[in-house]
């Protein structure tokens, strides 16, 4: 392998007096002490308490609904069903091009009749205590019909499966075409084929979905409620049949949300039964409502074929992809398409063939989910990587370093990234910390070493109209306020916007408040999602903030006579560089323009460049603003008597273009190795006929701390991306290599690779096994 030394690029690049500093974030004190008060947290004096009747097969006609039993128990103050609800279901637009069956795949906000998915809502019934409520739930008798449904996307897609939705289980279609894939897999010197599999997984956050919602005096439907977009306003109002103006989100600080709570949860039940009741309603998920109330990662079939020749270049690669939608579109369709884009990876390919199908089954449908498609083809393409190189004899590193992308190359739609690639940096760095290949080790247990790069999005699609705003204002005694409709969902995001203010206005961190999360008062900033807040409202928080600065030391240089290029603001004072002794307070800055009216607030949007979609047959275009790159190496040990894995180290290192709070950062590059880990080794929703069989956190398994080496995080600044101060994202990216690595790692241990993730005991004894056999019939 060949040794490359790099500059100390994990070290901040650019000083500053509160960027890229581990500082404590504005949301820490109340979560430290207690006294945060999450959505669930919430009561008001009368309410009701609610909760969701659900369909107990997943494929069925709903014959018959009988609510009266269940309505005459004392305490039961309403039960609605589908025939109660206003409107029908508005889903989310989606454009044409994204979506093959679209009108025909939406879901109601209570089924009427067909029965898609186990876990379906059939009524809603609020009470005035939780416990009658669910006494009432028991009591609700319905009938149904089963009818074949259909629970694997392959068996979907053949000719007389039943048709979950209109005409056609493929819901939707992605291609990416580059060059002639055909032509250069047939003069290739070396052909590999495999097919990886990766599985349903469930968020799983801490907080499970709750809200409180009701009626106000001016007939306005309040929610409080944990949410990642609180634009959902729109849709909420259009579903009830009320004006826009008549819904109000007043979101809260977000106990993990990990793209689950990007879609609208139980919102609508929330709206519809406190204006039918005209009383504050409650609900609050238990942990198995949780598992079939909401969307869940999708499961990805992926086949590649990759030529190359035998000096080790791609010369090509045909890759499909079959995604589980379930049983409604929700988010596939984009889902779909950051799986195909990504499914390349951070390689240079000149010839390229993709072919991409979201497929609609009984299943519970699928959405967004941290990682968001380009996690999932990262588990695929990284194993094929390796797998190449064992034909060619190669090392796996040398293999990757001749075929990265590098600076200023296009990725697989033909788009040049603005920021920088630095992919091998990452790898070469990463690989260095872990030891490099681990010695064989004698006995049961074997000691493996994998890693992972990756290419990973941030900010929405390019051809989607996105923009964010942000206010910021400088009060009279010089403290900061920030305003802004972020949701912040656990990885700090509301502290970062005034991390991004303190820097631009010259105050520290504990004189910036902010106020967020509230569509009826709080700038429009959009979700948070797609690792773009950072990107979007951060740029906003930024623009504002200059804007003010720009007065601000306009005015300040006429009041010391000099250049307004000579002020500078820092630790809440105003002062000529030239002449220190030239200076007063923020303070006293703000109250002299408030006196003469030089405004002191600003209102901020930044937009997003909106490009032309992709070409829907080849796929070439700019499809996201920009790319993140990193890697992720893991050591692992197997027990190959029983197949236990367990993960001795874990090491990430990501170009994330500037830290805006490097603890946060690491904050997150920790949580996705967890996530990560989990998604490789144990998370798996197992479905019987569309039934969950794994229904809470007894039988779906997630990493605990015992589980769990020390992350260690490598951190580079490349200053290139897009966002604030030249930041790109971390919030998808620290989870997206960190399965495959842990796959590598473990097939380098034992010797053979487990294509199925998650790569359970059972499935690493089977390999072994298989192993054994193939060698025996091979002497």
């Amino acid at each position: 392998m060949t040794c490359v030394d790099y500059p100390d690029q994990t070290a901040p690049n650019v000083k500053r007096s509160q960027i890229g500093k581990p500082l404590p974030r504005t949301d820490a004190p109340g979560k430290v002490f207690g006294s945060t008060r999450f959505a669930g947290d919430h009561t008001m004096p009368g309410m009701l308490h609610m909760c969701v009747v659900r369909a107990n097969v997943a494929s069925a006609i709903l014959v018959a609904l009988d609510v009266e039993k269940a309505r005459a128990l004392k305490g039961v103050v309403e039960i609605l069903t589908a025939a109660d609800m206003p409107t029908p279901d508005v889903q989310e637009e989606i454009s044409g091009q994204d979506r093959t069956n679209g009108a025909d795949t939406e879901s109601p906000i209570l089924a009427a009749e067909r029965i898609r998915y186990y876990g379906e809502p059939l009524a809603l019934i609020a009470a005035e205590s939780r416990d009658i409520a669910e006494q009432a739930r028991q009591l609700v008798e319905f009938e149904l019909k089963p009818v074949r449904g259909v629970y694997d996307p392959l068996e979907a897609m053949k000719p007389g499966a039943p048709v979950i939705q209109g005409n056609s289980n493929i819901v939707a279609e992605r291609k990416i075409r580059k060059g002639d894939a055909a032509a250069a897999l047939e003069n290739a010197d070396f052909i590999i084929e495999n097919t990886f599999r990766t599985p349903f997984q469930e968020h799983a956050f801490l907080e499970p979905e709750a809200g409180l919602a009701w009626v106000d005096e001016n007939d306005v439907v309040n929610i409080r409620v944990c949410t990642q977009d609180i634009a959902h306003f729109r849709a909420i109002a259009d579903a009830i049949g009320v004006p826009h103006n008549k819904v109000r989100i007043r979101g809260a600080l977000v106990g993990g949300g990990f793209g689950g709570k990007e879609d609208c949860t139980l919102e609508k039940f929330l709206a519809v039964m406190a204006r039918k009741t005209g009383r504050p309603v409650r609900l609050e998920y238990s942990r198995e409502d949780s598992f079939v109330g909401h969307g869940k990662r999708h499961p990805l079939i992926l086949r590649y074929k990759t030529g190359v020749m035998k000096d080790g270049t791609i010369c090509g690669l045909d890759v499909e992809i079959i995604a589980d939608s379930g049983a409604y579109l929700y988010l596939s369709p984009y889902v779909l398409l950051y799986a195909a884009v990504a499914s390349p990876g951070p390689y240079r390919i000149d010839n390229l063939n993709v072919r991409a199908r979201a497929v609609a089954t009984n299943n519970m449908y699928t959405s967004a989910f941290r990682g968001y498609g380009a996690m999932q083809a990262c588990a695929a393409y990284e194993q094929q990587m390796e797998e190449v190189a064992k034909v060619l004899e190669m090392d796996p590193i040398e293999f990757r370093r001749l075929n990265y992308l590098r600076t200023g190359d296009p990725v697989a739609t033909g788009f040049v990234p603005p920021g920088a690639i630095w992919t091998e940096q990452c790898v070469d760095l990463a690989w260095k910390a872990i030891g490099g290949r681990a010695k064989p080790a004698q006995g049961p247990v074997k000691i493996g070493r994998g890693i992972a790069a990756y290419q990973q999005s941030y900010g929405r699609l390019s051809f989607l109209d996105d923009s964010s705003e942000a206010w910021v204002g400088v009060e009279l005694d010089g403290t900061v306020i920030v305003r802004s409709g972020v949701a912040d969902i656990g990885a700090g995001q509301v502290s970062a916007l005034c991390q991004i203010a303190a820097e631009i206005l010259g105050v520290s961190l504990d004189k910036v408040t902010v106020y967020s999360t509230d569509s009826a008062v709080t700038p429009m900033s959009g979700r948070t999602a797609a690792t773009r807040t950072l990107y979007m409202t951060g740029n906003a928080t930024k623009k504002a903030a200059e804007a003010i600065r720009t007065r601000l030391t306009h005015r300040a240089a006429q009041a010391f006579d000099v250049r307004q290029d000579e002020i500078e603001m820092a630790d809440g004072t105003v002062a000529a560089k030239s002449n220190p002794g030239l200076s007063m307070s923020l303070g006293a800055l703000a109250k002299i323009c408030r006196d003469e009216g030089i405004s002191r607030t600003e209102l901020a949007m930044f937009h997003q460049t909106m490009q032309d979609n992709l070409d829907p047959e080849t796929g070439q275009g700019q499809a996201h603003p920009d790319y993140v790159y990193g890697a992720h190496a893991v050591e692992v040990s197997v027990d190959t008597e029983t197949g236990e894995v367990c993960v001795l180290r874990s090491i990430a290192a990501h170009d994330i273009g500037q830290c805006i709070n490097r603890a946060a950062v690491e904050g997150q590059i920790e949580g996705g190795a967890q996530n990560g880990q989990g998604f490789a080794l144990s998370e798996e929703m197992l479905y019987e006929e569309g039934r969950l069989i794994t229904p809470s956190l007894s039988e779906y398994l997630m990493p605990t701390s015992m589980d769990m080496p020390r992350v260690e995080s490598i951190i580079l600044e490349s200053r290139s991306g897009i966002g604030p101060f030249g930041a790109k994202g971390i919030g998808e990216p620290a989870i997206t290599p960190v399965a495959p690595a842990v796959a590598n790692a473990i097939a380098d241990a034992i010797g053979v690779r487990v294509y199925q993730m998650p790569i359970t005991p059972e499935r690493i004894v089977n390999a072994l096994a298989q192993k054994r056999q193939s060698a025996g019939q091979m002497s």
